[in-house]
């Protein structure tokens, strides 16, 4: 017996959907069709969309100012504040002083990064160098510090020096500088610096340092001990001297003076021993060195007068 699929030497058979068997209502049966997988396009055109959501999520929320973490309120945010007000840089740290007043130095006190810094501020008074100790008994001069190291060895100045139009060392083992020329003080970081010539043609002063702080960037230096720090700084045009009263490192120092805005700034000799004093407006005349010690002859200083008529 021949099955109802079998065709006879008469019939044709017809090869697609409409042949297959019918139920028994005479419509066809089609077979089930397989799941297929998704076409890769369609894969692709999703993860695309995602990013671009993604992408154009963060442009907004960056260009309408915000960030995508930010610290909470109760969170602890590092803080360079100080007690002195750094935010507007213009404004002095000094006050403002009758230009026909007698000169002085103005002494302030603040705590930067929990270093404690004394900040003093000469007023109606002249930068010059001295060498050898000058008299603390001289009531024309203001302020006293310590300017450029002596060597161990032969106790010479180290590095170029200036005084009075007189060069009296040369040498550039330290790249900070201090020049004073027509009684306008320069500080800066230079290998070479015209300054040195220009304060020899004029009889202005100059000397070599460490330098802290370069256009406002901190300079790295290879000592890596603590001690009482001191700094001669230039912040927005402003002279100070910067001393800290407890020992630090020179990085943590300079640190600190960026943090005070300081534009530039060089080490001057520093150590509880180091002598230096300076004058208040009462006139009152105070040593913030410790106990002395043996002095040199090549030992020089960077004072403040109120007249110009010293002896150097």
């Amino acid at each position: 017996m021949k099955d109802k699929f079998d065709i006879r030497d008469d019939e044709l058979r017809i090869i697609g959907r409409n042949c297959m068997p019918a139920d028994t209502s005479g419509k066809p049966v089609y077979p089930p069709k397989k799941a297929g997988k998704r076409p890769l396009w369609i894969i692709l055109a999703a993860v695309v969309i995602i990013l671009a959501g993604i992408i154009i999520f963060v442009f907004t929320i960056m260009k309408s100012g915000e960030t995508l973490e930010e610290n909470g309120l109760f969170e602890q945010v590092p803080s360079h504040k100080s007690s002195i007000e750094t935010a507007t840089i213009t404004k002095r740290l000094g006050t403002n002083v009758d230009p026909t007043a007698r000169g002085f130095t103005e002494k302030r006190d603040t705590t930067i990064n929990d270093i404690p810094l004394s900040i003093y501020i000469p007023h109606n008074a002249t930068a010059e160098l001295y060498l050898r100790t000058p008299d603390i008994n001289d009531k024309n001069i203001i302020f006293c510090a310590q300017a450029a190291d002596i060597r161990r060895d032969n106790k010479k100045i180290v590095g170029a020096f200036v005084l009075k139009g007189t060069p009296l060392a040369w040498g550039l083992s330290k790249k900070g500088y201090c020049a004073i020329i027509d009684g306008k003080i320069t500080i800066g970081v230079a290998d070479n610096s015209p300054l040195f010539e220009e304060a020899t043609e004029k009889g202005g002063y100059f000397f070599r340092q460490y330098p802290l702080v370069d256009n406002g960037i901190l300079i790295e230096n290879e000592p890596k001990n603590k001690s009482i720090r001191k700094a001669l700084c230039d912040r927005n045009g402003e002279i100070f001297i910067a001393i800290s009263n407890t020992p630090e490192s020179f990085h943590d120092f300079a640190q600190a003076l960026v943090d005070l805005s300081v534009d530039n700034a060089i080490y001057i000799v520093g150590g509880e021993y180091a002598k230096g004093w300076y004058q208040n407006a009462n006139g009152e005349t105070f040593d913030f060195s410790k106990a002395r010690r043996d002095r040199y002859k090549n030992e020089n200083y960077i004072v403040w007068r109120t007249d110009t008529t010293g002896t150097i």
